[in-house]
C-alpha cells in the first residue's frame, strides 16, 4: 500500500511539473504573410467576412478532442498548455516533442506538420521527401481526452487507496471523509445493481470492474462541465472512449459466457425447428444482438454527454449571434440565455450520474445473463 501510495504521489508531482513547464506563452509563430493571412481568414470565418461568429465552429472546437489544453485568449493572447507528441516515422524514427513546436499549424517541427486543411485535418503528418504529405506509421501522442482520462485515473488511484487504507486503519469505526463520501456509492452498486442482476453466488467477480467503470464515467462526466483545467474536456462524449468502454464489457461478458448462455445463443429453447433449420435465423438474430449491445451502450454514453454540451453551448452562443445582429439584442437576449445555459448545467449534473448509472446497471445485466446458473440454483432451494 506505502508503495503504491508513493508512485500516485510521484506520478502526480510530475504532472504538476509538466503543467508548469508547459503552461506558459507560447513562442510567437512567424508572421504569416497577405496570402496566408486571407487563407486563415476564410478558413476561421467560412468566408463570410471578418469578425463573423461560427456557432458551429465555436461549439465543435470546445467538445473536439485536441493536442493542446486551451486555458484563454485575449486578444492576441493565448494561454494553453501543450501536450507531449510522441510520432514514429520509418524514415524519421521516434520523436517526442511538445505540440508548441507546430505553433497552431504555422510551422513545420522535425519533418512532420499539423494540418489545418484537408483530409488530415486537425491531425498530425509527416513530410516525405518529394514534398506530400502523410500519417506517420504510429501516432501515440497525447490528446485533451487522453490526458483528461489520465488525470482521472490518477484521482480514481488516489480516492481508493485512502478509502482502503482507512478501511484498514479505522475497522469497527464510522466511515469519515472520503470513506463517508465513496461508501455509499459502493454499496448501492453492489446491492441496487451487481446482487440483484448478477446473483449472491459470482457478483464479487464483476464487481471490481463495475466500480470502476461507474466512477470513471461519472468523474469525467462531471469534470467536463467545469469550465477551466482541468476540467473542459469532453471524455466520455468521445465515441473512442465509450467504444473502448463498451468493448470491456462485451470482452468481459463474452469470457464469462457459460454453456448455458451459448445455448441459448445458438439454440435457443422454445422456438420452432424451422426458424433454426435449414436457415439459422434465430440464432443469426440472437449473435447479432452479441454485437449490438456493446454498439447501444457506446452510442447511448456518447450521444447524451455529446448532446448535453452542445445544447448548452448552443444557449450560450445566442448572445454572440443576437449581439452580432445587434448590440442591444445581445444584452437583452443575455439574462434568458444564461438562465438556459445554468438550468442546463444543473440538468447535466443529473445526466452525468444517471449516464453512468445506466451503462452500469447494462453491463451488470450483461454479465448475469452470461451465467445464468444462479436462476437455477434459486429454484433448486425453494423446491427443497
Amino acid at each position: 500500500m506505502g508503495i503504491l501510495r508513493k508512485i500516485i504521489a510521484y506520478s502526480l508531482g510530475l504532472i504538476l511539473l509538466f503543467l508548469i513547464v508547459a503552461a506558459r506563452t507560447q513562442d510567437p509563430a512567424p508572421d504569416p504573410g497577405p496570402a496566408e493571412q486571407e487563407v486563415a481568414a476564410e478558413t476561421a470565418h467560412g468566408g463570410e467576412g471578418e469578425g463573423v461568429f461560427a456557432p458551429g465552429e465555436f461549439i465543435f472546437d470546445h467538445i473536439g478532442d485536441s493536442y493542446e489544453w486551451h486555458i484563454l485568449s485575449y486578444n492576441n493572447f493565448h494561454l494553453s498548455i501543450p501536450l507531449p507528441v510522441i510520432v514514429y516515422s520509418r524514415d524519421k524514427g521516434l520523436n517526442i516533442f511538445l505540440f508548441s513546436k507546430f505553433h497552431h499549424g504555422h510551422s513545420d517541427y522535425r519533418g512532420f506538420r499539423f494540418e489545418t486543411q484537408g483530409k488530415n485535418r486537425l491531425k498530425i503528418v509527416e513530410i516525405m521527401a518529394d514534398g506530400t504529405t502523410a500519417r506517420p506509421a504510429l501516432d501515440i501522442s497525447f490528446t485533451k481526452n487522453a490526458f483528461a482520462a489520465l488525470i482521472t485515473i490518477v484521482l480514481m488511484l488516489w480516492v481508493f487507496l485512502s478509502v482502503t487504507r482507512a478501511y484498514d486503519t479505522r475497522k469497527g469505526e464510522a466511515p469519515k471523509g472520503l470513506q463517508n463520501l465513496v461508501e455509499p456509492f459502493i454499496l448501492f452498486i453492489r446491492d441496487e445493481i451487481a446482487l440483484p442482476s448478477i446473483g449472491k453466488q459470482k457478483y464479487e467477480r464483476f464487481l471490481p470492474y463495475l466500480l470502476t467503470v461507474f466512477f470513471f464515467i461519472w468523474i469525467n462526466n462531471m469534470m467536463g462541465l467545469i469550465p477551466i483545467f482541468p476540467g473542459g474536456s469532453n471524455v466520455t462524449g468521445n465515441i473512442t472512449i465509450t467504444a473502448m468502454l463498451a468493448g470491456f464489457t462485451f470482452v468481459i461478458t463474452t469470457i464469462s459466457g457459460n454453456r448455458s448462455y451459448w445455448q441459448h445463443i445458438f439454440n435457443p429453447p422454445g422456438v420452432p425447428w424451422w426458424l433454426k433449420i435449414p436457415i439459422p435465423l434465430m440464432p443469426f438474430i440472437e449473435f447479432l444482438g452479441i454485437l449490438i449491445k456493446p454498439c447501444v451502450l457506446a452510442v447511448r454514453l456518447f450521444a447524451n454527454i455529446s448532446a448535453g454540451h452542445i445544447i448548452a453551448l448552443g444557449f450560450f452562443s445566442l448572445i454572440f449571434i443576437f449581439g452580432q445582429m445587434q448590440v442591444g439584442l445581445g444584452f437583452v437576449v443575455s439574462p434568458l440565455t444564461l438562465a438556459f445555459t445554468i438550468f442546463m448545467t444543473m440538468l447535466e449534473l443529473l445526466v452525468a450520474l444517471i449516464q453512468a448509472y445506466v451503462f452500469t446497471l447494462l453491463s451488470s445485466i450483461y454479465f448475469g445473463m452470461a451465467i445464468p446458473e444462479h436462476h437455477e440454483h434459486k429454484e433448486h432451494k425453494s423446491e427443497g
